[in-house]
């Protein structure tokens, strides 16, 4: 039986997911979160074989979550599902090693099928994803660049972005000036909007 985490912070479409997941002979659900920070007490509490997370959630997001997960529970993979797919996003799960990667326009049955493949310890990657990944050409950004960017470019204030990424302010200051830098923005909310034209946010 494969045990799994389901984390997203619209409810209907979590308990959906759940009770059609529970039709699968061999997939249990053991635990459900709104938030990436519950996500991860549940995943202490209950050592998933598997996450499935939302991408966008509040505090910590999917990717931050599955980051931390290789520490707290390194036997379990972790699936982003997002209805917000973005080259960047890819890149910045593919380093934090994530092995599923999914639209949120999945079917149920191709999500179990996913599910078993990466407890197998395979890699599944959306082709649609993927194709737009390379069409958007190579980055210049850093994993940690782009994903500071996100935030930056969401509107999250840098003491939060600090906190949600463990850093220091000045870190963080750092890394979206350099990624300012990088992009010719002046700043790094400008440097997020020239990021998700490209693609790579």
């Amino acid at each position: 039986m494969i045990t799994v985490l389901l984390a997203d912070d619209e409810h209907l479409i979590r308990g959906a997911l759940a009770s059609l997941l529970a039709l699968e002979d061999d997939i249990t659900v053991v635990a459900q979160a709104g938030t990436g920070d519950a996500a991860l007490e549940l995943a202490r509490a209950h050592r998933p074989d598997v996450a499935v997370l939302d991408l966008r959630m509040p505090g910590l997001d999917g990717l931050a979550v599955a980051e931390r997960l290789r520490t707290l529970a390194p036997a379990c993979a972790s699936v982003i599902v997002t209805g917000h797919a973005r080259a960047g996003a890819l890149k910045r799960a593919l380093s934090v090693g994530v092995l599923g990667f999914v639209s949120k326009t999945v079917s149920a049955g191709h999500l179990a099928q996913i599910i078993r493949t990466v407890h197998a310890g395979r890699r599944y990657i959306d082709p649609d994803i993927a194709a737009d990944a390379i069409d958007a050409g190579a980055c210049p950004l850093t994993p940690r660049e782009a994903e500071l960017l996100w935030y930056a470019g969401e509107g999250v204030p840098v003491a939060e972005i600090a906190t949600r990424t463990s850093l220091s302010r000045g870190t963080v200051r750092d890394h979206l000036s350099a990624a300012a830098m990088k992009l010719g923005a002046e700043d790094g909310q400008a440097a997020a909007r020239i990021a998700r034209e490209q693609g790579w946010l």
